[in-house]
């Protein structure tokens, strides 16, 4: 049975034409190259258009302008506040230029993130931005080849090879130790995310090790919990952490404010006064870290401003005006009330 059999068809181009008394080359030019086409005739092709219910092909207009109007990204979840801030200000963005976003999530997963890459190149994106991580080496290069601009997004290329917008991640978890170790702090612990396939993550170790090492201190193995991504992370990476064998530390870096969250609410159930007993950091400063009891010290990265610098890299790109290709913009320590001085132990 062809339950479609008794729809209406649907209209096209030649019914256009007749309705507004012109040809069907008219009736594409009135669309896809409107300054063209005289605006009475303009208008009177649209209106018929209009009135019929008629798109155009999204193929045909596309050969017709060489461009799809389309700009794709890829980023690593869609689990995240921080993500899906800097892919709203980016589609805000894109919509002011009449460019529509086609978003694809890899789940932290370097082929995952290479697949969409390149599907999205096969459906002729204009442009392509790549959230959180570097792709697959060599698939940049096939990005290139196809005359695609292309960003990063949410951290720094390494070496620069590549044009970004976003944030050092090594120099701002240099900037969140050197908070603690200014309040007195010698012995300290990190909860992470996994550093597998993420560059970023790698950074932050990087810059909290750094940091330490100016004071002669290092991040003992036992302290440093690797694991998951979430809240019971947090409470899990605390508890192993602080149960470990050696001294124990008066105060956690976590690599994100969902881990911090986690750490914070285990460390009450474990009975311990944050920040008296124990500091707690995180990073980015999402939504509900101001909202805690104790309000969570953090580091913010304007998100909204780096999703929306992105698109106007790729957009301008795309009207062929040199752009800086790399753009940072340093995240900012927010000290609340998770931090405080080491209690002196008796």
């Amino acid at each position: 049975m062809d339950v479609n059999k008794d729809l209406p068809r649907a209209a096209r181009a030649q019914d256009v034409a007749k309705a507004a008394g012109v040809s069907t080359a008219t009736v594409s030019r009135a669309v896809n190259s409107p300054d063209k086409v005289a605006p009475a005739v303009r208008d009177r092709v649209l209106a018929a258009a209009a009135a019929l219910g008629w798109l155009p092909h999204a193929a045909g207009s596309a050969l017709a302008r060489k461009r799809t109007s389309i700009a794709g990204v890829v980023i690593p979840t869609l689990g995240q506040e921080v993500f899906a801030t800097q892919v709203g200000a980016m589609q805000a963005a894109f919509a002011e230029h009449d460019i529509t976003l086609l978003i694809g999530c890899s789940n932290y997963d370097p082929d995952q993130a290479a697949q969409q890459v390149r599907t999205m190149l096969t459906r002729g994106v204009d442009a392509l931005a790549v959230l959180g991580q570097i792709p697959k080496p060599g698939l940049f290069e096939v990005v290139q080849a196809r005359r695609v601009p292309y960003v990063i997004t949410y951290g720094s290329a390494p070496d620069g090879g590549h044009p970004c917008v976003g944030f050092d991640n090594a120099a701002a978890f240099h900037t969140i130790t050197r908070h603690l170790l200014d309040l007195g702090h010698k012995v300290v612990g990190m909860i992470l995310q996994p550093t597998l396939h993420n560059e970023r993550i790698v950074a932050r170790l990087a810059g909290v090790r750094g940091a330490l090492a100016e004071e002669g201190l290092g991040l003992r193995p036992q302290h440093l919990c690797e694991g998951e991504y979430g809240i019971q992370a947090g409470r899990k990476g605390l508890r192993h952490v602080l149960n470990a064998d050696g001294p124990r530390p008066s105060a956690i870096i976590c690599s994100n404010d969902l881990l911090a969250i986690g750490a914070l609410l285990e460390a009450q159930t474990m009975g311990l006064t944050v920040p008296q007993d124990l500091s707690i950091t995180g990073f980015d400063d999402i939504s509900i870290a101001a909202e805690l009891d104790p309000a969570l010290t953090t580091m913010k990265a304007d998100n909204a401003e780096i999703g929306r610098l992105a698109a106007g890299y790729l957009v301008s790109r795309l009207q062929g005006n040199a752009t800086p290709s790399e753009v940072l913009i340093p995240p900012i320590l927010i000290n609340r009330s998770t931090t405080a001085q080491p209690r002196k132990r008796s």
